[in-house]
């Protein structure tokens, strides 16, 4: 479990920091490879978590 809430913290800080360089971005093709990659790390999140509920319930 200990492994999984890493994972899970790593995934939700990458997608913060894919987020961030979004914001930053001017080339607009830039802007939507990280807006997209903000996303997806952000679902890959929301899955781990709840994996871990789902585990916890077990």
């Amino acid at each position: 479990m200990k492994d999984m809430q890493a994972s899970l913290e790593k995934l939700r800080a990458d997608a913060a920091e894919a987020a961030l360089v979004r914001d930053l971005a001017t080339d607009p093709k830039k802007r939507a490879l990280y807006t997209r990659l903000a996303d997806h790390l952000s679902k890959l999140a929301d899955e781990v978590e709840l994996a871990m509920a789902q585990q916890r319930a077990s």
